[in-house]
């Protein structure tokens, strides 16, 4: 097959997708197929590949400035470009904002390319951490309790959001509604804290999700198809699991499979699956939970392109499910063929 890998793009996670896509390459022309590598960032004018893959993630994320110099309207100029033309697969591999939300989806059904993964609307609700939570609700998925609010309303945010803060509690995460690789969360431990926590999602979101703090474990459930693996559980070294621990080496451990009972494994894997069908996730993905003294094991959201580097989550736990990381790449390629 002739495929495109879309990678980079203009999200805070631009770098982690370019590093996903650099090992998914490999693996692709390892597996025979012609790949040609696409930053839709960068419109029709694209830099050598070697270039673009060149660019390594880093511990901080892309700064605003730089960001705000990669206009969305390249994304249309991008697909609507000739190298799409005799493309059998689109492999999208864009993390975030613009590539994780539908938005990709949505150009690339209009240009009639096939691609991996949910369609627009599954990965639309999944990229909406406030809609998702009302779909787990609606399907009895145990999440935290939360409130949000929008920089756009004409009400003050203090008049928004003050009670419900005060009703939720310390300790609570704030986060931007629609980020990824926990871009801008803080953990507010006091109200003293919690202006400079809302202040810094603000700055990478229209609308921001103040979320009940769950103590406890925090464990992943990769799929594949609509088959669960092995669950992972995560430990961060110190904090918690923010841009910084995620992507510094030796800042984390990862537990695979997780160091839990058989039995709650399986709850958690069954939890995972139907939690991805209820917001219409197809073809690969990731779940997370965290579990705190209560054994409840709480949503926190539906990742539909997680991290794809050899040493990333899913990954990870489909090679202790017996795959190598080819194996994975090629199982996403058929199953997106039988979607097609």
């Amino acid at each position: 097959m002739k495929i495109a890998v879309l990678l980079g793009g203009s999200s805070p996670e631009r770098l982690v997708s370019i590093a996903s896509g650099r090992g998914i390459i490999r693996a692709l022309r390892e597996l025979g197929h012609e790949v040609v590598a696409i930053d839709p960032a960068l419109g029709a004018e694209q830099i050598p590949e070697a270039e673009l893959l060149s660019q390594s993630v880093g511990t901080n994320p892309p700064t605003q400035e730089f960001l705000q110099k990669l206009s969305p309207k390249n994304y249309l100029t991008s697909i609507d470009c000739d190298a799409f033309d005799d493309v059998d697969l689109a492999f999208i591999i864009l993390h975030g904002k613009w590539g994780e939300d539908g938005v990709i989806q949505s150009l690339l059904e209009l240009r009639s390319v096939p691609y991996t993964g949910s369609g627009v609307m599954a990965s639309a609700i999944a990229m909406d951490k406030v809609m998702s939570k009302k779909l787990f609700i609606h399907h009895g998925i145990p999440t935290a309790e939360w409130c949000d609010y929008s920089k756009t309303s004409s009400e003050p945010r203090s008049l928004q959001i003050k009670e419900n803060i005060l009703r939720l509690g310390f300790p609570n995460v704030v986060k931007p509604n629609d980020q990824g690789s926990s871009v801008a969360i803080t953990i507010v431990k006091s109200e003293s804290e919690l202006n400079g926590a809302l202040y810094e999602a603000e700055r990478f979101s229209d609308s921001v999700l103040v979320e009940k703090f769950i103590p406890g474990a925090e464990l992943t459930v990769g799929i594949l198809g609509n088959e669960p693996l092995p669950v992972i559980e995560i430990r961060p070294h110190e904090g918690f699991y923010d841009y910084h621990h995620k992507y510094t080496k030796g800042m984390t451990d990862y537990l695979v499979p997780a160091p839990i009972e058989k039995s709650f494994a399986i709850k958690l894997q069954e939890l995972a699956i139907n939690t991805f069908n209820s917001l219409g996730c197809k073809t690969f993905g990731r779940v997370d939970f965290r579990v705190g003294d209560d054994l409840v094991p709480y949503c926190l959201e539906v990742n539909t392109i997680p991290g794809m580097t050899e040493t990333s989550l899913v990954p990870k736990a489909a090679t202790a499910a017996g795959m190598s990381f080819n194996q994975i790449v090629q199982k996403i390629v058929s199953l997106s063929k039988k979607n097609i």
